[in-house]
């Protein structure tokens, strides 16, 4: 069996924010009308989510949990997208996933199951069982909001202003969320070498 090995700083940017990037790009790029940009965008996103994928292993000689069903959606609604030549489907994904990850996660908080702590694999080495439960209890509110403000974006503004919404909203915010976690991650026993790079869960 392949030894997991640790992935620098940089190739995990890379993997967690790289195909969503590749889909802005895309997207600003592309000529035509909205549903060719949408095609073009969306097909560049599967694209980049399976090498994703491929950088992952070749890296790290491991894929997160997260990572796979983060791409499994991304693989799904986008040929879904592509099938009905809808672009609904590829946007109402993260408001699924979001939901999913919110209800996941509230469901392990009421069973007391360390779900969080299963999906990113002991990433956080010396946590607590109370530091998990409280990540646990963030990430869950922050996902159910984001499930939310998805759904509200998608209704009311374009095609081309959710893409930004997306790029350049969702992912400082998740980046801010996941830095505000530190002190209490620290207060509760996380030991590592440079905290700021503890793993966050992946933009879809």
């Amino acid at each position: 069996m392949a030894e997991k090995k640790a992935a620098s700083p940089g190739v995990r940017m890379l993997i967690d924010y790289g195909p969503l990037a590749v889909f802005f790009a895309v997207n600003s790029l592309a000529h035509g009308p909205v549903l060719a940009r949408v095609f073009a965008a969306t097909i560049a996103f599967m694209i980049a989510m399976t090498g994703a994928i491929a950088l992952s292993w070749w890296k790290t000689r491991h894929v997160s949990p997260m990572l796979w069903i983060t791409a499994a959606f991304v693989l799904l609604f986008g040929g879904l997208t592509l099938y009905f030549h809808d672009q609904t489907f590829i946007q109402i994904k993260p408001t699924i996933i979001y939901a999913m990850f919110a209800t996941v996660l509230g469901y392990g908080l009421i069973a007391d199951k360390p779900l969080l702590q299963t999906l990113l694999e002991q990433a956080y080495p010396g946590l607590s069982a109370k530091g998990w439960r409280l990540l646990t209890i963030n990430w869950t509110i922050f996902f159910a909001v984001a499930a939310v403000a998805n759904e509200a974006v998608r209704h009311v503004v374009s095609w081309d202003q959710w893409v930004l919404f997306k790029t350049w909203i969702m992912i400082p915010v998740t980046l801010v969320f996941a830095m505000l976690n530190i002190p209490m991650l620290l207060k509760h026993g996380l030991q590592l070498e440079t905290p700021e790079e503890a793993p966050i869960p992946p933009q879809e």
